[in-house]
């Protein structure tokens, strides 16, 4: 049984300004070489845009079986002590200038909100799980928890 899941999609408006930039600067090589190889060039870059956005994108932030699960690391939940879902400005703070060294991050550069989950650890005080949905994703862990049944 799956708690919670959620695919980390990149926006759509990444994609839509990634095409015509990679498009643009493969372009540019008509200036330098003559022949079949600036449409190379160019597929070259859209593939590589493509490619980074689709990595981007693969990722998941997982509960399965009272274990959570982001950017190949695994959590079991009986360590964490509190789940607190930020706002964008308290994830800012805390991804920057209130960061511990110690903590861990997983997080996308287009994840504007996150949860914050306090750990029992002294070596790893809390994990910061950058997601798009920081209330549902805390009530899951909250009812893993308690052992109460979460309805997404």
């Amino acid at each position: 049984m799956r708690d919670y899941h959620e695919r980390l999609y990149v926006p759509v408006a990444w994609w839509l300004l990634a095409v015509p930039v990679a498009v643009i600067l493969g372009a540019y090589s008509y200036v330098v070489v003559r022949g079949p190889w600036p449409p190379v060039v160019i597929a070259a870059f859209v593939a590589g845009a493509g490619a980074l956005l689709a990595s981007l994108g693969s990722a998941r932030v997982e509960i399965t079986e009272g274990t959570l699960r982001a950017g190949g690391q695994e959590l079991p939940l009986s360590q964490v002590t509190e789940a607190i879902p930020l706002d964008e400005r308290q994830t800012a703070a805390l991804r920057g200038p209130q960061a511990d060294p110690a903590g861990r991050l997983y997080s996308r550069p287009y994840l504007k909100e996150s949860v914050c989950l306090m750990l029992a650890d002294p070596r790893v005080p809390y994990w910061l799980i950058g997601t798009r949905h920081p209330a549902e994703l805390a009530a899951s862990i909250d009812a893993c928890l308690t052992g109460k049944e979460h309805v997404a």
